[in-house]
């Protein structure tokens, strides 16, 4: 057994691993039946069209976010909607009594243990048949798809018909139904909205069990439930994306700030005009070395001379990534970026340019995860932070966190962008900051594993709780988005006023509180309110 059957809410640490090999050994010794999970034999005979895996399901208890392991019972390997629904009835009628709780896990790429279920029941999306993805073409072209589907493959199949969804994530080896459960933020979120704000139609199981088909108008409150709602209302199982014309190439944009307010002023500008990129994003770059020559094999410099003698050492500089979408036979292409980054005040030298396809641009992290994967460094902790801050409280928060928190350069990504408020729909679960302007701000962190110096997981974690101590002392009104916490009181305090609303949709959709344990929101068979 590679992994212990019960749960820890912190990083493993050498003294953990010890006591539980001491354990282990005491088992094998005294054949404790509690060391491995027990087999609930109402599982093993229930009829499905898949099958249920109770060994070898090790990996059901990892994650992206590499901290935090939940072994459960049993690993579901669903081929239709109704061996998901027929799995939830079942616990759902074991009533109160039972611990037994069901999660629903897409691509693994949760950070904190939330598509785990502690000796409960995980059901692998992946494996969810049923019709297959549908591409509809017209004045309003959506697709069809399992909620197990992932983003790459629903780019790759959509182009096929010159379309592609709206509304992306920068990685997209996702499943659907895993970033509608949260929301789906890239750089087309500012004209877009999210992922959720480009949602038709849902095919839903409750906690109940029930299957129910829900959109704007017809069941609507559990439509808006669901999206942005953590998996806690039910189980996306189908979705309709929004689709519109996908271009064949982009221009693939970098240029550099030195000073904080006129990198945010350009960014606000752009996210506000009508005429305007399709992509906009922002991160901080802390002391890099070399940082314009790393580029070099990707961009090509404007000017290579006045870019071969800037210095990036030893500097805070604000990157701002921008795109232009256009087809093969556009030849103004060039003017309208021209005229576009004339209205911006970014470092001359530092214009950098690439054109690049489509899908070429849409699956750029996956290239990276391919290098990282090669080297070993793709399978380490991502002690992740993600926050949604106030234009109002932007500065302020740059002032402190970039001038006097993050002094050294940071291991891994830091993306800092606005979005407008307007492209959100209120009545989802999304829980987002109450002003039209808002900004997400990303520490992408990869812990080094072993390291007890600035790139390990302790050092990590201790400058992300002084980002939010920060947050909270300062009052700046910030959200976190993929949210984690411990406690019921801390959920609270994140959804406000929102709660008692998010609570009572509970209660109707799942009022055992079998989905979705491990956000640690709700405990089964206790009361919401």
């Amino acid at each position: 057994m590679r992994y212990p059957p019960i749960s820890f809410l912190r990083p493993i640490s050498i003294p953990f691993i010890a006591s539980f090999v001491i354990l282990f050994l005491g088992c094998l010794t005294a054949n404790i039946s509690l060391c491995l999970p027990i087999i609930p034999s109402s599982l093993e005979t229930l009829s499905v069209d898949g099958h249920f895996s109770f060994h070898g399901i090790e990996h059901a208890a990892r994650d992206f976010g590499n901290r935090y392991q939940f072994l459960p019972q049993a690993v579901l390997h669903p081929k239709s909607v109704s061996d998901i629904a027929t799995t939830i009835k079942h616990v759902w009628q074991m009533g109160p009594g039972s611990e037994l709780t069901v999660a629903a896990r897409g691509h693994g790429h949760s950070l904190q243990g939330q598509a785990q279920a502690h000796q409960g029941v995980v059901i692998n999306m992946e494996s969810l048949q049923g019709t297959e993805m549908q591409v509809y073409t017209g004045n309003f072209p959506y697709v069809d798809v399992s909620g197990g589907e992932l983003w790459i493959n629903i780019l790759h199949e959509s182009l096929k018909y010159g379309l592609a969804p709206k509304s992306w994530t920068d990685y997209l080896h996702l499943t659907v139904g895993g970033t509608l459960s949260n929301a789906g933020i890239s750089g087309q979120a500012f004209r877009h909205g999210p992922q959720i704000s480009n949602v038709h139609w849902l095919e839903v199981v409750t906690g109940k069990g029930e299957v129910i088909n829900c959109s704007k108008k017809q069941h609507g409150d559990l439509f808006h439930s669901v999206l942005g709602g953590l998996g806690q209302f039910g189980i996306i199982t189908r979705a309709r994306i929004s689709l519109e014309p996908a271009p064949k190439m982009v221009k693939w944009i970098r240029v550099l700030y030195s000073d904080f307010s006129t990198f945010a002023r350009d960014q606000e500008y752009l996210i506000s005009a009508e005429n305007t990129f399709d992509y906009i994003e922002g991160f901080v770059i802390i002391n890099r070395t070399g940082l314009l020559n790393n580029w070099r094999s990707s961009f090509n410099p404007q000017d290579p001379v006045q870019a071969s003698q800037f210095e990036s050492d030893g500097k805070i500089l604000f990157c701002l990534e921008l795109t232009k979408n256009f087809k093969v036979d556009n030849t103004n292409i060039n003017q309208e970026v021209e005229s576009l980054l004339s209205q911006l005040s970014y470092i001359p030298s530092t214009l950098f340019l690439s054109e690049v396809p489509y899908i070429d641009f849409l699956d750029r992290v996956h290239v990276s995860e391919v290098k990282l994967r090669s080297k070993g460094l793709w399978e380490v902790p991502h002690p992740w932070l993600n926050l949604l801050v106030p234009k109002s409280k932007i500065h302020n928060f740059a002032k402190e966190v970039f001038g006097k928190i993050l002094k050294d350069t940071s291991n891994g990504p830091i993306l800092i962008y606005p979005v407008n408020k307007s492209k959100w729909d209120n009545r989802t679960s999304a829980v987002i900051p109450e002003e039209d302007i808002f900004y997400l701000v990303a520490f992408l962190s990869s812990a080094v594993p072993s390291s007890t110096g600035t790139d390990g997981l302790e050092y990590i974690l201790s400058r992300n709780k002084r980002i939010l101590d920060f947050c909270k002392t300062a009052r700046l009104g910030a959200k976190q988005y993929l949210p984690h916490y411990t406690t019921q009181e801390e959920w609270r305090t994140h959804f406000g006023p929102r709660w008692e609303a998010f609570a009572q949709r509970k209660s109707a959709y799942d009022p055992l509180a079998i989905l979705a344990p491990g956000h640690r929101i709700f405990q089964k068979a206790t009361p919401f309110l």
